[in-house]
């Protein structure tokens, strides 16, 4: 049972709200924040014209980056929460989350369902369902381990461009390095989001909420066989594009977009809403 504190952001009693419109909620994942969407939130909304897109950080990142990473799923669930009802954002709210933003939003709508319309996935993973090799491909352990050991911002976002873009444009590494120095994030802080997703466990349970499945052919860091079970396991839509890295909103914006749109349509399709009294 949502808590006082939350109500405004709980399922009305009214209806569920129409899922090409309604608030849609963007969440990051590992030590990225709300910045590192570039031109993706323009194309949703291009997409979705009726829709409020809002974007936040985790703690630890981006405007939160002096705050402690939470160093649990749910405890970031909670930070969410917080966050909308300081917002007042009123709900349920859709959500479209990447990678550990994605296990946010598997742990949210297991804890509150009644506070989400619908969940899109982006290359995520879930510990109990897909095993570590899969989850972050040991190719890119020692690339990973190298990010530390740059001098500066800019050659630490070069490597982790490397790793998680197949067709980024030059610019992004510019817009990447400001970034970092306006929001660094703590090697403290990346290690508890590191450990949050190392040890979150999947819901027996499929979300509660309508729920789409995206992932990357040729994502570099996790497998895209992770998005591939974990859509067997739950019965769930998913699409695969053939050629995007890591960062799929970034490689093929449009392409994520059009999904959305696609997948959000033929649910207002299934259950249109009554007519309006009056």
């Amino acid at each position: 049972m949502p808590t006082k504190d939350h109500a405004h952001i709980c399922r009305s009693d009214i209806e569920d709200s129409l899922h090409l419109s309604g608030t849609w909620l963007l969440l990051r994942g590992l030590t990225r924040e709300a910045g590192h969407w570039g031109e993706f939130p323009g194309k949703l909304q291009a997409a979705l014209p009726d829709a409020h897109i809002l974007t936040i950080d985790l703690p630890g990142n981006g405007t939160l980056h002096r705050q402690a990473s939470p160093a649990t799923i749910p405890a970031m669930v909670v930070a969410c929460r917080a966050e909308l009802a300081a917002r007042g954002v009123a709900g349920p709210v859709h959500v479209v989350a990447m990678s550990l933003g994605a296990m946010v939003a598997v742990a949210w709508a297991a804890a509150h369902p009644d506070e989400l319309a619908a969940c899109v996935l982006i290359n995520s993973s879930l510990r109990g369902i897909n095993p570590l090799h899969q989850r972050l491909k040991p190719e890119s352990w020692l690339t990973l381990m190298s990010v530390p050991l740059k001098r500066t911002a800019r050659g630490k976002e070069a490597v982790i461009l490397h790793l998680t873009s197949r067709r980024a444009s030059p610019d992004v590494l510019d817009d990447w390095e400001r970034l970092a120095g306006q929001h660094p994030v703590s090697t403290l802080n990346a290690l508890r989001q590191l450990l949050a997703a190392a040890r979150f466990e999947a819901p027996e349970s499929p979300p509660a909420v309508p729920t789409l499945v995206l992932c990357s052919g040729r994502d570099a860091l996790v497998s895209p066989e992770c998005s591939l079970a974990l859509a067997r396991r739950w019965d769930l839509p998913v699409h695969l594009h053939p050629d995007a890295g890591h960062d799929l909103p970034l490689d093929d914006g449009a392409w994520v977009a059009d999904r959305i749109e696609e997948w959000a349509a033929s649910l207002d399709s299934a259950h249109p809403q009554p007519p309006r009294a009056g």
